[in-house]
């Protein structure tokens, strides 16, 4: 198993024992939310409370991959870019 799919792992099961603190009698559940293409994860609570709608991120987590050094003129950063992983160089980020 390589580290992002270690990462993925650790995450989902982070999120999934924080949803799990919820009771069956909580009119507002927790859901999990788990979008695996884009490396974005979040456990939110949907629901009710009375008359009052009730939605709430709790946690969200994204995995993103950084090039250190010199990106623009890596090879490998280069070839990153060209496949859409994001590369920041800088203070600034760019996403081809």
């Amino acid at each position: 198993m390589d580290k992002i799919d270690l990462y993925r792992q650790y995450i989902k099961q982070i999120l999934t024992e924080h949803a799990q603190i919820s009771t069956d009698k909580d009119t507002v559940k927790p859901q999990l939310i788990f979008d695996n293409e884009n490396d974005h994860y979040q456990l939110a609570y949907i629901g009710w409370q009375g008359e009052k709608r009730v939605f709430g991120p709790v946690m969200h987590f994204d995995i993103i991959i950084l090039a250190s050094g010199n990106a623009e003129s890596s090879c490998a950063a280069s070839r990153a870019i060209s496949v859409r992983i994001p590369s920041r160089v800088g203070n600034l980020s760019r996403f081809s």
